[in-house]
């Protein structure tokens, strides 16, 4: 599930927000304090796109937009009331992917979201329940907590989670990996595969994230 970061004085427009990020399948998170916002980032907490009001207290959106893109590349969106074009250049000068004037439908910046996750989710980060892989920065997540994968086993678990549902051999695998030597064994597939399931917590008899296809190999679970 993506987590949203709304930062917006507006507590009824902080509700209305949540409650619609929720229907859609979100989790938002709202907050009106633009330090706090920066303290959460310090401490590695996980969000998946922010979305900024301009107008804000101690810092305005402006400001806390430049902050938070010194320390993160999560997606953007910038919104306010000031919807004329010098505050939309200054949104995009400070590191905004987006632009929202208000006042505008929750509709309309739920797409907006849902287009920018789609790019910059794509060969990047992709999601599956609690399950975050970063393609980008090879780094898991389970649950918010970092996993330690061996090269061999974060290529493994990012190539069945980018193809869910789709069955790979043992051969298709080793030639797909480039952490495996070309002269190794089949069956260090399954040695990979045995202990990435021990690292997520995987129950080979009764799967959550890859399973066996018997006389195939392995795929992602649907």
């Amino acid at each position: 599930m993506y987590r949203i970061l709304i930062v917006e004085d507006d507590l009824e427009m902080q509700k209305l927000l949540v409650e619609y990020l929720k229907k859609n399948g979100m989790e938002a998170v709202a907050i009106e304090s633009s330090n706090k916002v920066l303290k959460m980032l310090e401490s590695k907490e996980i969000f998946h796109l922010a979305v900024l009001d301009i107008m804000l207290p101690e810092m305005d959106g402006l400001e806390l937009c430049k902050k938070i893109r010194q320390k993160s590349d999560i997606p953007i969106i910038m919104s306010s009331a000031r919807g004329d074009i010098g505050s939309k250049i200054l949104g995009f000068e400070r590191g905004a992917d987006d632009y929202l004037a208000k006042s505008y439908e929750p509709i309309e910046l739920v797409a907006r979201i849902n287009a920018l996750l789609k790019r910059y989710s794509t060969n990047q980060i992709v999601c599956y329940g609690d399950l975050e892989v970063d393609n980008n920065k090879r780094k898991v997540t389970l649950g918010g907590y970092s996993i330690d994968l061996t090269p061999a086993e974060f290529e493994i678990l990012s190539l069945l989670l980018s193809n869910k549902g789709k069955p790979y051999s043992r051969e298709s695998l080793s030639q797909a990996i480039s952490s495996i030597a070309p002269d190794s064994s089949l069956r260090s597939i399954d040695t990979h595969i045995r202990n990435l399931r021990a690292k997520l917590g995987d129950d080979a008899k009764e799967p959550k994230y890859i399973q066996s296809i018997w006389g195939i190999g392995y795929k992602f679970c649907d």
